[in-house]
């Protein structure tokens, strides 16, 4: 597998609906025994079943988009237990239902850590030194 974007996401950023700079934007660690991606028909939040569903982040924080490029800050997970995690996967929340929170990336490989065991501790996703995705 690899890193990629859904459709869905592209989709919405191209119409206006995800705006990277104004919408809370959140990365979950993911149990890809319990999901299989799809980055062609899944689109909201509600494609992810909940048992794949290892921790939620908050809204990331210092977000850029430089050059086409996505960026945040990095994320820390904290006090996570659980299955382990073989990909991170990225939406908009929208504060409504899971049907209405865009998809925007599935990532299973960045500069190191996947995939993690939980233990209890603290989890760190560091992305990529070039950014999280480039439209």
């Amino acid at each position: 597998m690899a890193n990629g974007l859904y459709d869905a996401g592209r989709e919405g950023f191209l119409g206006g609906d995800i705006d990277w700079d104004a919408n809370t934007i959140k990365v979950a660690l993911i149990d890809a025994a319990d999901y299989t991606r799809n980055l062609a028909t899944h689109n909201f939040w509600d494609d992810v079943p909940g048992a794949a569903r290892v921790a939620v982040s908050g809204a990331l924080t210092g977000k850029t988009k430089v050059g086409g490029t996505a960026d945040a800050d990095d994320v820390t997970w904290s006090s996570v237990t659980g299955d382990v995690s073989e990909e991170v996967v990225c939406f908009s929340d929208t504060g409504g239902a899971d049907s209405t929170d865009p998809l925007i990336f599935d990532m299973d490989t960045f500069s190191s850590g996947m995939p993690v065991t939980p233990n209890g501790g603290n989890i760190n996703f560091v992305p990529n030194a070039s950014g999280l995705f480039k439209l």
